[in-house]
């Protein structure tokens, strides 16, 4: 797989069964975040979802679900959706749309005889004028709706969706590629969430914090719903809880640096922005930490044939027992404006006053431990090892990682035997982007053995390779200060 692309693996299954078909009208970006978006959700609803067409350069897509009940709670709390329709018809010409109108629907119009409604003609890319719209709006006369005409509050809306090519009214192209004709059913958040956590408004924020409608995508994707423990293991600010806890989640957070969580200790800190959403009931606990030195108990990694050894003094563990999150969810420091830090000594021989002085002194307020530099790539694998060891069964780890266009200084999405990715989502950036990769906690016993050696030895590898300077610990750091040139 070309890791610059996006892909998702999930339970999506295309089909053309006669069932009930549904168009979701998505926003017309973030194009590869909105069919992984849609299909979390699913999950999180119980909801059996069917997609039977979709396209990134379109932004209608066909599903089919089990009644417009489900297909409202599908998209309530979706941020890349618009809206969502039962589908009457569809077609390449408007001739085509009144058969497919005629043949699927005819014996649900007696239903919206006498309610108040109206017609909508929504043309994404295109235009049309009022004489036209009308005349293609009374095509539709064969419906017999009798009902008064409300352009305002109606009991039912009738749209008429037109897929438009690019450029089409400049270029005068007389007709749409595509028609869609449906019943309004329901919105989605779009308008609502992204406003309310918008960082314009927010009492505390950072020049890293994620802004609202990516931290409420990555929260959907992450399926944060209530009764889900959510744990963030660069929190800053808080941008991944909040939103997470907007879902209703219970969430914790930790940072290196403690003062990110602190902030000015009065209102301008991370549990001022909770008390600011009225969320302070779904902040769990947060604390200064390092995700190496974590305070967070880690089941040991075991298969259902063996299981790994435990640390020397501690219990042999089953490698299930412990783990408890529901979701680790982060955007983790990609170490462009300064190298990326860990706690420890960076060279403990000339200095082996640190250690000793550092265990007389941590619990001083003002004590700032010692960091030593820290590779990008065995943060990732880090990240990845955590989420195994923390992650409940079919748990999800969804975290942003930044990486050249170029293919040969792109950096692969990172891999782990316990892990499945589920779905990669990019941000592109021009030279460069950044992507939200998800993966899968998967259960010990569909582990293979196999699997588990050829990481361990991958990893020793990297592990051999790294150098001592930020640039040489940071691939991406590097090729960003070289403007991404080969």
């Amino acid at each position: 797989m070309n890791s610059r692309e996006p892909y998702h693996n999930s339970p999506t299954i295309l089909s053309t069964m006669p069932e009930m078909e549904y168009l979701i009208r998505f926003s017309q970006s973030h194009e590869t975040f909105r069919l992984p978006e849609i299909e979390a959700l699913a999950i999180v609803e119980g909801i059996d979802l069917k997609v039977i067409s979709y396209s990134l350069e379109s932004p209608f897509c066909i599903v089919s679900l089990p009644s417009a009940s489900a297909a409202r709670r599908l998209v309530a709390r979706s941020i890349l959706v618009i809206s969502i329709h039962e589908l009457w018809g569809h077609g390449a010409t408007l001739p085509e749309v009144h058969s497919s109108v005629r043949s699927h629907t005819e014996p649900l119009w007696s239903q919206y005889l006498s309610c108040s409604f109206k017609f909508t003609i929504d043309s994404y890319q295109g235009s049309r004028t009022n004489d036209q719209k009308l005349s293609i709006i009374n095509s539709f006369a064969y419906l017999g709706f009798a009902g008064p005409i409300k352009m305002r509050n109606p009991d039912e809306e009738f749209i008429l969706f037109e897929d438009w090519p690019w450029n089409s009214t400049p270029l005068c192209i007389p007709d749409p590629k595509y028609y869609y004709f449906g019943r309004y059913l329901g919105t989605s958040s779009r308008e609502t969430l992204p406003k309310k956590l918008d960082l314009k408004k927010r009492r505390y924020i950072s020049t890293t914090s994620m802004d609202a409608e990516l931290a409420l995508v990555t929260a959907n994707i992450a399926l944060a719903a209530p009764g889900k423990l959510i744990y963030d293991p660069f929190v800053g600010t808080g941008s991944f809880p909040i939103a997470c806890a907007q879902f209703g989640a219970l969430t914790f957070g930790s940072d290196i640096d403690g003062r990110s969580i602190r902030g000015d200790e009065k209102k301008k800190t991370l549990r001022g922005n909770f008390e600011q959403y009225g969320l302070t009931q779904h902040l769990g606990g947060m604390f200064t930490a390092d995700l190496t030195n974590t305070p967070i108990r880690k089941s040991a990694l075991g298969t259902s044939t063996s299981a790994s050894s435990s640390p020397a003094g501690q219990p042999k563990s089953d490698g299930v027992s412990g783990r408890i999150f529901d979701a680790v969810v982060c955007d983790p420091p990609y170490g462009v404006r300064e190298g990326l830090k860990v706690l420890g000594v960076k060279d403990p021989e000339k200095c082996p006053w640190v250690i000793p002085k550092g265990m007389e002194m941590y619990k001083d307020p003002d004590f700032i431990p010692p960091r030593k530099p820290y590779s990008f790539l065995l943060m990732l694998d880090d990240i990845l090892q955590f989420s195994a060891q923390t992650l409940v069964d079919g748990g999800r780890l969804s975290f942003w990682m930044p990486t050249a266009n170029d293919q040969d200084q792109e950096i692969p999405v990172p891999q782990h035997p316990y892990m499945e990715v589920v779905a990669v989502c990019v941000q592109d950036f021009n030279k460069w982007s950044r992507r939200l990769i998800t993966y899968r906690r998967i259960p010990n016993a569909q582990v293979e053995a196999a699997a588990i050696k050829a990481y361990e030895q991958a990893k020793a590898e990297r592990a051999v390779e790294e150098g001592k300077t930020a640039d040489d610990l940071n691939p991406f750091r590097n090729a960003y200060f070289k403007g991404f040139k080969n």
